[in-house]
């Protein structure tokens, strides 16, 4: 074996061994070019009745008062109540299209009890608004928009 040619394997194995480890550090294409195209959701308001004592949702990162650029962070935050935790196959994560489109297997990367946590959201310009959903160990349902504005 030559050592131009060894020197070339060994580099291109290391290089594939770093990309791999770097997890999270790979943009994640959170919402698509045509999905962002798709009408507005008829409402995106969240009914509630009554006092719940539900787990909370906040988002944490990007500030929704603010105009950012993709790629960014996106973190949002789970509070669970009264000692219960939250309850992973419960989470749902939606865009607020018409027709809606389901984004968990998108932030499963970054999804823990303890929220989301995904690092390089790619998103197209425009102003979003995700839908989180979680419940609870003892049932309890919360739900929040996250709000989202990419400037190009």
């Amino acid at each position: 074996m030559n050592k131009t040619f060894s020197k070339t394997f060994v580099l291109s194995v290391a290089s594939a061994a770093l990309l791999a480890l770097s997890g999270n550090a790979l943009a994640v294409s959170l919402i698509k070019d045509a999905e962002a195209k798709l009408p507005a959701a008829a409402s995106s308001g969240l009914a509630t009745r009554g006092i719940t004592r539900g787990p909370g949702i906040k988002q944490l990162s990007p500030d929704p008062s603010q105009d950012i650029k993709s790629p960014f962070n996106l973190k949002v935050a789970f509070e669970p109540r009264g000692g219960a935790k939250i309850d992973l196959s419960t989470v749902k994560v939606t865009y607020l299209k018409s027709p809606s489109v389901e984004l968990l297997d998108r932030v499963k990367p970054g999804l823990t009890e303890t929220g989301i946590d995904l690092s390089g959201a790619e998103v197209p310009p425009g102003d979003h608004q995700i839908r989180v959903s979680i419940t609870d160990s003892e049932g309890r349902q919360s739900s929040s928009v996250v709000e989202i504005k990419v400037v190009k």
